[in-house]
C-alpha cells in the first residue's frame, strides 16, 4: 500500500513500456469514434500525410501516462488533475515507454505533484504531462 509518508520528491514512477498493434489501434479508434485514417491506412499515413508509419493517437498515449498514475496511487488516493501535451509522434511498431516523477509535495493538503512522460526508444519525450494526486 502506497503511503503519503513514504513518497520523496524526485522519486520515479513505476515505468511501463507500450507497442501498439493494428488491432488495439483499430479498437481504440474505434471505441473514441475516430475515424481520422492516418490511424489504420498505411498508404494514406504515409503517402498522403507524409508520416513515417501509421500513426499513434494521442489519446492512447495519454491514456498510457495516465494509467502510471493511477496505478502507482492505487485506492489510496484521488487523482485530481491531468494533462499532456503531443509534441511528436509515434507510429505503429514502435516501444514507447511511459513514466513520471514526483516533483512537489503539500503536506497541508497531502497533495503530490507529479511531472509525466512518455518516451521513444531513443529516449526522446514525445509526450510530456502532469498529475495531481490527493492522499486519503
Amino acid at each position: 500500500m502506497l503511503r503519503y509518508e513514504d513518497i520523496t520528491v524526485g522519486s520515479e514512477l513505476p515505468s511501463r513500456d507500450h507497442t501498439a498493434t493494428i488491432v488495439q489501434l483499430f479498437m481504440y479508434n474505434a471505441a473514441i469514434w475516430n475515424p481520422h485514417r492516418i490511424h489504420f491506412d498505411h498508404a494514406y499515413a504515409t503517402e498522403e500525410e507524409g508520416y513515417d508509419a501509421i500513426v499513434l493517437d494521442g489519446p492512447l498515449q495519454g491514456d498510457w501516462i495516465g494509467q502510471i498514475v493511477t496505478d502507482w496511487i492505487g485506492e489510496d488516493a484521488t487523482l485530481v488533475s491531468f494533462g499532456y501535451a503531443n509534441r511528436r509522434a509515434a507510429f505503429l511498431g514502435e516501444t514507447m515507454t511511459a513514466g513520471g516523477q514526483v516533483e512537489e509535495k503539500n503536506d497541508d493538503a497531502r497533495e503530490v505533484k507529479i511531472s509525466l512522460y512518455l518516451k521513444n526508444a531513443q529516449g526522446d519525450v514525445t509526450i510530456p504531462g502532469h498529475a495531481l494526486v490527493r492522499f486519503n
